[in-house]
């Protein structure tokens, strides 16, 4: 697929991993669209790339809907989209307090957080995004190219991240079924697997635990780029022939227990 012109929504786009996207699109002349929460950073980011920006809940139809009207009002219909958007928290299914010997589980509403984001989220921004694709014109037989992002959690979840974890496979379990639905269309679906990326949530870390987390990488020993992110979804959108796929991006870990 050709960036020049053609209209992008990236999600979570304000920042990370998708701020790092969205410049690489807009460096090959896509006309990008951001979707985040964070209305500072995404208004900056968008008026530094000549986009727009979009303030959004992934959460809410009301608010995708919006969102996606006011992208293709400037641009025209996407013709790309990379899902982003995600959050995480850490707390075991059910554990003792050393202290007290108070037994406490992981509360549904917060792992239903997690999932309303990261899974039913990124689903409702693909179903969108694809139906709009479809009123479109081929171009050398593609609608329109969507690129997720899972994690290594998915397949190597540490203690504390059974709602991450599985919202996480949720994206990865997706990918194919979607590929496959929307495959007459003309529309590809592929999920990265990011590993220890160097984004804002590892920022505030102290030195030493993030030097310890970079040693932990079987090599290059150190955190991934968000650059090294948006490399990939770039080519997963460029490449024609590649589709249904889920791609580890980590270095080669594989996370221990914690």
């Amino acid at each position: 697929m050709k960036f020049e012109g053609t209209a992008a929504v990236v999600t979570g786009g304000a920042s990370g991993l998708g701020a790092a996207t969205a410049r690489a699109l807009a460096a090959a002349g896509a006309r990008v669209a951001l979707f985040d929460m964070n209305a500072d950073k995404g208004e900056a980011l968008a008026a530094e790339l000549g986009g727009v920006f979009c303030q959004v809940d992934v959460r809410s139809d009301e608010s995708v809907d919006a969102a996606f009207a006011k992208a293709r009002a400037a641009h025209g219909q996407e013709r790309i989209l990379v899902n982003c958007a995600g959050v995480g928290n850490a707390c075991k299914t059910a554990s003792r307090d050393k202290a007290t010997g108070e037994v406490k589980h992981f509360p549904a509403a917060a792992f239903d957080w997690v999932i309303q984001v990261n899974l039913i989220g990124t689903f409702r921004c693909i179903a969108k995004a694809a139906a709009g694709m479809m009123t479109l014109d081929p171009i050398d037989g593609e609608r329109g190219a969507i690129v997720n992002t899972a994690s290594v959690a998915a397949e190597d979840g540490q203690i504390g991240q059974a709602a991450y974890s599985a919202s996480k496979a949720g994206v990865v379990g997706m990918t194919l079924p979607i590929a496959r639905d929307l495959s007459a269309e003309g529309i590809r679906v592929n999920t990265i697997l990011p590993g220890i990326m160097d984004t804002p949530m590892l920022a505030a870390l102290p030195d030493n635990v993030r030097d310890a987390l970079a040693a932990s990488v079987l090599f290059p020993k150190k955190l991934g780029a968000p650059e090294n992110y948006a490399s990939l979804a770039m080519e997963m959108i460029r490449n024609p022939y590649l589709n249904g796929e889920d791609i580890r991006l980590d270095g080669g870990i594989r996370m221990a227990p914690r």
